[in-house]
């Protein structure tokens, strides 16, 4: 690995057109002509005033085309992007080495959502804004010693500043908004910018540990869940129906089994859902409704009663319907897990319309998803 050259400046041209990731949904900032050039004076602060003319059009490009400048070009392509051991890392103190691992952990195509927009989970919990800062941030922390702390702002490396070996090696601060500009149109534009971002609680920290984070969590939610709704912590052969399979909502399916309990989580997005499967979170996939049915209602059947996790793919309202139709009852427990703190931007997905169509109508028509979100419990045909 090069981690102590900064940004390589002679970094070939790269695109995000290629299906070996998930992709970050489109942002529509709506930026105006003064903000975008604005957008482009802070990207091209990364760089000396000799590259800005080779960089301006595709950064602008990128913006135009994404709603953020990813810097695509400098995204590591000579090495796996994953947490190495410790004494691999190229650092002067062991405790800048430990936050280097972190942050390469946070960006593994196999624990980050959307690993090539630097967004670990939640939809938006980014770790950097783009690719030069991670270059930077890890230059920083392979010249940092313990007499040093790095200094963070939304993902921008304020610098290496003296301080003592008992101070913090970094100091971290994301998303700082006053909040008369708190607004998600006010943080779509300021992001969009270059000026903040959403580090969520441990995307932006270096921390995330993906579904295992929460596993402990969900588990001793769905026994007390037992407890004050069913009577029991026992939930052998009883129903759980939630829906997310992204990020840590991914427990969802391992905590259930834990307990015991059928779980029948929905997902809409297929390659998370496959993700999940892949790795162990969920243990069978299925698509068609009337299977699903007929699985739970097996599973329920079994004496005695296994422990099974359904991953569903389609839309958690569809299944609820469809649920809600049968003679007997079958769910014992409902939930949720997806994204509520960003419903228009991947959190949320109309009913009435297939997954691919959502994805562009979130890129080209935001204010016509915003309503085929709103409507997605009525009968009405939105498209």
């Amino acid at each position: 690995m090069v981690l102590t050259q900064g940004i390589p400046l002679e970094a070939p041209p790269q695109n995000r057109d290629d299906n070996d990731v998930i992709h970050a949904p489109v942002r529509t900032p709506n930026l105006t002509h003064k903000e975008q050039k604005l957008a482009m004076v802070n990207a091209l602060r990364y760089f000396p005033p000799e590259h800005h003319a080779s960089l301006a059009k595709e950064f602008a490009q990128e913006l135009q085309q994404y709603g953020h400048i990813y810097m695509y070009r400098f995204r590591p392509t000579s090495y796996a992007m994953r947490a190495y051991p410790i004494d691999w890392y190229p650092a002067k103190c062991k405790q800048a080495a430990a936050i280097m691992l972190m942050i390469q952990n946070n960006l593994d195509p196999a624990v980050a959502l959307y690993p090539h927009e630097l967004i670990t989970y939640g939809g938006n919990g980014a770790v950097f804004q783009n690719w030069a800062q991670y270059h930077l941030v890890m230059y920083y922390l392979s010249q940092m010693t313990e007499d040093q702390t790095l200094v963070m702002y939304s993902g921008h490396p304020l610098g290496l500043f003296p301080s003592s070996r008992e101070a913090p090696r970094v100091v971290i601060t994301n998303g700082m908004v006053i909040p008369n500009y708190s607004s998600k149109e006010e943080y779509e534009r300021m992001h969009a910018l270059g000026v903040t971002m959403y580090g969520q609680m441990t995307a932006g920290s270096y921390c995330y540990i993906g579904p295992q984070g929460i596993v402990h969590g969900t588990t001793i939610t769905l026994l007390n869940a037992g407890r004050k709704y069913l009577g029991s912590a026992d939930l052998r052969g009883k129903v759980f129906v939630s829906a997310g399979l992204g990020g840590m909502s991914g427990a969802q399916p391992k905590a259930a089994v834990i307990t015991g309990a059928i779980a029948v989580i929905a997902e809409v997005n297929e390659r998370e859902l496959d993700k999940r499967i892949k790795q162990g979170w969920a243990m069978e996939k299925i698509s068609d409704l009337d299977q699903c049915i007929k699985r739970i209602k097996s599973a329920r059947s079994e004496k005695p009663a296994q422990p099974l996790s359904i991953a569903f793919l389609g839309n958690v309202v569809d299944l609820w319907e469809r649920l809600a139709d049968e003679d007997e009852f079958l769910v014992d427990l409902g939930s949720d897990q997806t994204s509520c703190h960003n419903p228009f931007n991947g959190g949320y997905y109309p009913v009435q319309v297939p997954f691919n169509e959502a994805q562009r109508l979130m890129r080209d028509d935001p204010p016509l998803f915003k309503y085929a979100f709103s409507a997605s419990n009525s009968p009405t045909t939105i498209l």
